[in-house]
């Protein structure tokens, strides 16, 4: 899906039966449907483009399903695809549906949705503070900053402090609402503050999304890249950057953290460090250490409890 119109390929068997353009509206949805009405319906999780088609489904009983754009891409790398288009990868999307059966989509909780609207501000309202922040600089490094100006810019950036921090605390109100038991669990994990804590519950929807720490390290775009060609080629590991960054880089600092505090992440990390590995490597793996614990806290409904060394 776009801002503008999406690409339906309706398949039966191997076999492509309809395939057409539609409007990202209401109108267009009442189209599509009746093409795909009684199909399993399945749509990449394109940014906020993607949520108002599902909810039509949803609330219409259809089977629904929103993926991971990079299931999708991998999915296309297997099968050797080399042309990128969107009535192309809508093909794509019809044919992994069909071999693979994705989970079924549920529209989120209101206060899910309250969160994450909530999130995206604050992270727009952080990128706006940062800009100006950055202008600030360059003028005192180039000293031609006016008092008056100076005034106006301090200003500002303390507007923009103080509205983060408000819709920040809304954000914690509602998680100690509706997950207050969560968050204190993951919150007991040596290393995981408020913060990452809050992010957790809110990209997983306190966790109900994910079967598997695994699949939760992938979804965040944590999981090593291997490149390996036969026996003659072999490159470094990598961490895939194709989930989220926002997540990865509070994760970072919950690692750091852990390092000090928590005993099995600072024994992984010395193990590793030991071995030769490089920094990032070992960082990496504690953040997902963080992870396996926070998904084990989270299923067991029980706090932290360190075992002995």
């Amino acid at each position: 899906c776009s801002k503008d119109y999406f690409d339906i390929s309706v398949q039966s068997g191997q076999k492509e039966v309809f395939k057409g353009r539609f409007s990202n509206d209401e109108a267009g949805f009442v189209e599509a449907l009746g093409h795909m009405h009684g199909s399993h319906i399945a749509m990449e999780a394109t940014g906020p483009y993607y949520f108002r088609l599902a909810k039509f489904l949803w609330e219409r009983d259809e089977r629904v399903s929103v993926i991971n754009p990079l299931v999708i891409r991998r999915f296309s790398q297997m099968t050797l695809a080399r042309t990128k288009t969107d009535r192309k990868d809508a093909q794509l999307i019809a044919k992994f549906t069909s071999m693979t059966e994705p989970a079924q989509w549920r529209l989120p909780e209101e206060h899910v949705l309250r969160i994450r609207n909530l999130e995206g501000y604050i992270k727009g309202q952080k990128e706006c503070r940062t800009m100006l922040t950055n202008r600030l600089h360059a003028y005192e490094h180039a000293g031609t900053l006016e008092p008056t100006l100076r005034k106006t810019i301090e200003e500002g950036i303390k507007r923009y402090d103080q509205d983060i921090n408000e819709h920040e605390r809304q954000v914690q109100q509602i998680i100690m609402e509706n997950y207050g038991e969560l968050n204190e669990n993951l919150r007991s994990i040596p290393g995981i503050g408020p913060r990452s804590a809050a992010l957790l519950i809110i990209l997983t929807d306190g966790f109900s999304r994910f079967e598997g720490y695994r699949q939760l390290i992938s979804y965040f775009g944590l999981a090593p890249r291997i490149f390996e060609s036969g026996s003659s080629v072999r490159g470094k590991g990598h961490i895939c950057k194709m989930g989220m960054g926002q997540v990865r880089k509070v994760l970072y600092m919950a690692a750091i953290s852990a390092i000090r505090s928590n005993t099995a992440c600072s024994g992984l990390y010395g193990r590793l460090m030991e071995k030769g590995k490089p920094y990032k490597v070992a960082i990496i793996a504690v953040v997902n250490k963080l992870i396996k614990q926070a998904f084990a806290i989270a299923k067991s409904g029980k706090g932290y409890i360190a075992k002995a060394a």
